[in-house]
């Protein structure tokens, strides 16, 4: 059978495909691309021309594209047992669990399986809400503290958790219960502060929030280790340990959404592990499998799941469901991908080449579009300004000729967006954990050249 030719499937999707985040009016005059394939780090289009992709599809490709061990995997799951709820056991579901309770260290034991990182989000704080219940039965602790700008996913209760203006000012109000705080941001402090006193303050700020609220509202703080949608923020350990003493101090549960820094894309394979810190709860999908499966997960402390026990009447257990979770097929390539990860030390890699990558990364501070670079292993972001005495963030028809003239020269690169107040101005750098030290000189120079030539 003939393959359907490229203007066919344009046609196709434009009768019918509703794609995400993108205006569809004018899409017949400048469709979307068509991609056909992929290997290493690298996509190819439908005219068979070649794209370096540094975000890694939406930061998740992380052993790269191409890997025909985890196809087989699934393939084989799905001959013997494509899917059975997971209100039983499936094989590749607890070997998964084990798995990855072994990488954390063996502290985060136990692992309740979904199908993205907004459902482990979303599952981590009505867990969280039901543990406080359960512990402390006479405190009303249903409120949630996230930071400004921090991104945790699409549902209601992630985005009003969440601090993106421009991600949630259309589906408001949401419900009582979600407060924020400032981000570590030294380059833009609220406090006029600079380095660690700056993100002192943020955290001081945290605490406050908590005293404001009155502890025994609060049910747990949720943050990404490294802030990573709104241009990668890279806390310090004093950031990070005054924290962590702050929730221990007010009973509140540390809740870390490893979602787009989990599985070795800042060098190690939790985010959290680079400061030591010991959360009640992870949130992790993304890398889980590369993005060859949906999956998500919500990874908790004997702690935590203790609380959960109970007689049969006692009604103490999660009350929580969803038909996919641990799904055999996603769990099943889970297990490949975390193989092919381990076996080749691309947690290692993403530090050594992320190292060579941000090094190349800082040399374009020299240029006069350049604010701020930031990073960690292979998780970066170039702040782009048009004053960098004022840090006058860059105007966003420049910044889409940045993404344009990336593009243009076979490198696709991200942008932190839903930032309001004009903030979408970084470039945001994520590229598959494979990645080589001359595919990283490739979007160093590429950014350098299109940064050099904008007007």
């Amino acid at each position: 059978m003939a393959k359907p030719s490229v203007q066919h499937i344009v046609r196709t999707d434009l009768d019918h495909v509703w794609h995400p985040m993108t205006q569809h009016k004018g899409l017949d005059k400048r469709p979307l691309m068509v991609v056909e394939r992929a290997y290493g780090s690298t996509i190819v289009d439908a005219e068979g021309r070649e794209y370096l992709d540094a975000m890694a599809g939406l930061w998740c490709v992380n052993v790269g594209y191409g890997r025909r061990e985890i196809a087989e995997a699934v393939y084989q799951q799905m001959l013997d047992l494509p899917y059975y709820p997971h209100l039983q056991i499936n094989r590749p579901a607890a070997e998964l669990a084990d798995k990855l309770a072994d990488l954390t260290g063996g502290r985060l034991r136990h692992v309740y399986f979904v199908n993205s990182g907004t459902e482990a989000n979303e599952a981590a704080m009505k867990l969280a809400r039901q543990y406080q219940r359960l512990v402390r039965p006479n405190e009303p602790r249903y409120k949630f503290i996230g930071r400004q700008l921090a991104y945790h996913g699409t549902s209601l209760a992630t985005l009003a958790v969440g601090g993106l203006p421009e991600r949630k000012r259309r589906f408001g109000p949401y419900g009582d219960g979600f407060v924020h705080v400032p981000p570590p941001y030294p380059y833009r402090c609220p406090f006029g502060l600079e380095g660690v006193a700056s993100e002192l303050a943020a955290a001081r700020a945290l605490e406050q929030a908590i005293r404001n609220e009155g502890p025994e509202t609060v049910a747990a703080v949720i943050m990404e280790p490294i802030q990573s949608g709104v241009g990668v923020l890279i806390p310090s350990p004093e950031y990070w340990q005054a924290v962590q003493d702050i929730c221990r101090r007010y009973g509140v549960l540390l809740i870390l959404d490893e979602v787009i820094n989990g599985f070795g894309r800042t060098g190690m394979w939790f985010a959290y592990q680079h400061y030591g810190l010991e959360p009640d709860m992870i949130t992790v999908a993304k890398g889980i499998t590369s993005g060859y499966q949906p999956l998500g997960a919500v990874l908790a402390t004997e702690d935590v799941f203790a609380a959960f026990l109970g007689e049969p009447d006692e009604g103490r257990e999660a009350v929580q469901v969803n038909t996919w979770g641990g799904h055999a097929a996603a769990c099943a390539a889970g297990l490949k991908n975390l193989e092919i990860m381990e076996r080749e030390d691309l947690p290692g890699n993403a530090a050594r080449v992320g190292a060579h990558l941000l090094s190349g990364l800082d040399t374009l501070r020299e240029l006069p579009w350049v604010g701020d670079v930031r990073g960690k292993g292979l998780l970066a972001a170039v702040e782009l300004v048009s004053d960098k005495e004022a840090k006058t963030p860059l105007d966003g028809a420049r910044m889409a000729a940045v993404i344009r003239g990336c593009k243009e020269r076979g490198v696709i690169v991200g942008r932190s967006s839903g930032t309001g107040a004009g903030l979408g101005n970084c470039i945001t750098i994520s590229p598959p954990l494979v990645l080589t030290a001359a595919e990283a000189d490739r979007i160093v120079d590429t950014l350098r050249e299109v940064l050099t030539n904008l007007s």
